[in-house]
């Protein structure tokens, strides 16, 4: 079967408008070699009315109903949460690299799949004919707008063990190689941080490079799942698990004292002020410009 290059994975449970606001965003982008899937958990709020216009065909072959022409597909199934929605979702993939998007979330402008798929072809150009022509998998990934601060979010040029510890980029930025998701998808086990601790077993036991690109992808919404108060003392548990299996007991207690004694806690409340955010990022992507100079990763 004919191979798009990306696959964008949208998820949705009762999301309202929200669907259409983030199908729009890929089905307006100037690159149109790309598929969408659609994972629905069973939505009964009309939203998936609103973008099938009535032209909702019949079930592929492969699964999923087409919607709007054979580049949208529908996939309605009960699920555990966003992961296993996921996780769904995967064997469905007919593209090179894989994109997932939330319900809310947008592509920053009509461009960033053409300018994406121009940064990656060019790297494997570069690769084409050269010792590294049998390379290692690899993860693309930007930068992110986050629309409740108001403010750019510029992820680390570079990602060694402490740029691993302390944060990776959010999947809404990443382009992952297929074949990443071949192995295994996420463990649903992690309810919060299923995604990173999936971004850190491509780099640690897929030895996935990951490469970043100088521009922004997502417009994230901000507020998610992630972000409420339970969710956060979940989150910083699964992290303490992931780290300590991935990195070893010592180094990322070594890590979590660097945090701490860096203020940590304190700058990411500063992070997250939309009084604040905006000074703060751009002091940050000064730092990560100089470091991406300096070949470095970022602290």
């Amino acid at each position: 079967m004919a191979r798009s290059f990306f696959s964008i994975i949208i998820t949705s449970l009762n999301p309202g408008e929200k669907l259409a606001s983030t199908l729009d965003s890929v089905l307006g982008q100037t690159w149109e070699d790309y598929e969408v899937i659609i994972k629905d958990g069973g939505s009964t709020d009309g939203s998936l009315d609103r973008i099938s216009d009535g032209t909702r065909d019949t079930a592929s072959s492969d699964g999923g109903d087409a919607l709007r022409d054979g580049r949208i597909r529908l996939l309605q199934k009960e699920d555990r949460g966003i992961y296993d929605g996921m996780n769904q979702a995967l064997p469905l993939i007919r593209g090179s690299y894989v994109l997932f998007l939330n319900c809310g979330d947008e592509l920053y402008d009509r461009r960033v799949l053409e300018r994406a798929a121009g940064a990656i072809r060019e790297r494997e150009e570069k690769d084409a004919g050269t010792e590294n022509a049998e390379r290692r998998p690899r993860i693309y990934y930007g930068d992110q707008f986050n629309a409740l601060q108001s403010a750019h979010v510029h992820s680390a040029p570079g990602l060694d063990d402490f740029a691993c510890y302390r944060n990776v980029p959010c999947h809404q930025v990443c382009f992952y190689e297929a074949g990443l998701f071949a192995g295994r998808g996420y463990d649903t086990d992690y309810r919060v941080r299923a995604d990173y601790e999936h971004f850190l077993w491509c780099i640690y036991e897929k030895k996935a490079e990951a490469v970043y690109l100088k521009m922004t992808v997502c417009r994230y919404e901000g507020g998610g799942f992630s972000e409420t108060r339970e969710n956060r003392k979940r989150s910083a548990l699964e992290h303490r698990v992931i780290t300590r299996y991935y990195m070893g007991r010592t180094k990322s207690t070594l890590f979590r004292l660097a945090m701490l004694v860096t203020l940590a806690p304190l700058r990411t409340r500063i992070a997250e002020d939309p009084r604040l955010s905006k000074g703060y990022n751009a002091l940050k992507s000064g730092v990560y410009g100089l470091l991406s100079r300096k070949g470095g990763s970022g602290v």
